[in-house]
């Protein structure tokens, strides 16, 4: 197997090696594959969808980050049914969407959330 080496900052390797522990794998690898393949199954189903669907988006985000949030979902109001934001720890931010319309366009509003790195969180829920 090839060797793949990658920069992660304190936090996040933090979070690795709890995750490590408390899921029960058998080393930081381990989880990493884990957690991709993961990534790479939630990206072929969503690869897939099409037509006009129904879908939830979660992001969590930091308080700071807000604006950038206002921002995105600016270019997306004709997909957003429901809106809502809740403060969760701290200085955490967490928006659930409830979104309608193409999946093409609801794809691209996650991909704009997902490469934002102000962004902690991003999950679609697609129906």
């Amino acid at each position: 197997m090839p060797i793949v080496s990658i920069s992660l900052n304190d936090e996040i390797l933090s979070e690795i090696d709890r995750l490590q522990k408390s899921m029960g794998f058998s080393g930081r690898s381990e989880i990493i594959r884990a957690g991709l393949r993961t990534l790479i199954s939630e990206e072929k189903q969503r690869s897939n969808l099409s037509g006009l669907i129904h879908a939830i988006l979660v992001v969590v985000h930091d308080e700071d980050s807000e604006q950038i949030v206002t921002g995105i979902k600016h270019n997306y109001e004709d997909l957003i049914g429901t809106h809502l934001h809740s403060k969760v720890d701290g200085n955490k931010c967490m928006e659930l969407f409830l979104l309608h319309g193409e999946a093409e366009k609801v794809d691209v509003m996650t991909r704009d959330f997902q490469t934002n790195r102000k962004m902690d969180h991003v999950k679609l829920v697609a129906m």
